[in-house]
């Protein structure tokens, strides 16, 4: 179900996806708000569950995560304990990112971020070691064009 919001909430949650530090006053002035009006509109985006958080983006290479692979998983398994089995262990690997349950040739898609083709391997066995799969294939990516865009709001 779409959330009920009007222009001006479209544009502070543009405004926050941009940059959340941005201090009250300033994202007022953007969007042509008081503070007050701000302020309210702002704990009612908060209140629904619309904003859920702030982060920071981290750039993965200074981090010396060089490598991002998806990895695709096709699975004979589709019981609800080899399910909740899966979940667990995939989301307790740290070097998995974003994990998807997905429509098509595949059921599962990872995201992985990795040191090297060593520490990704070192995160392939772990995954295989744990749940029984029937095929991961894996694709090295060369170089992220648009990664982490903002939502189109």
């Amino acid at each position: 179900m779409e959330e009920k919001f009007d222009h001006i909430d479209r544009a502070l949650l543009r405004a926050l996806q941009r940059d959340a530090r941005l201090s009250q006053r300033d994202l007022a002035e953007k969007v042509g708000l008081s503070q007050n009006a701000c302020w309210r509109r702002l704990k009612n985006l908060y209140e629904s569950g619309l904003i859920e958080g702030h982060t920071v983006r981290l750039d993965p290479a200074r981090l010396g995560l060089n490598l991002t692979v998806f990895v695709m998983i096709r699975t004979r398994h589709h019981s609800k304990d080899w399910l909740e089995t899966f979940r667990g262990e995939v989301s307790a690997i740290p070097n998995v990112i974003d994990f998807y349950r997905i429509a098509g040739d595949y059921d599962y898609m990872l995201k992985v971020v990795a040191e090297d083709m060593n520490a990704f391997d070192r995160v392939y066995q772990r995954l295989i070691e744990k749940v029984d799969l029937d095929t991961v294939t894996s694709y090295m990516t060369m170089e992220a064009i648009a990664d982490a865009r903002d939502l189109p709001i």
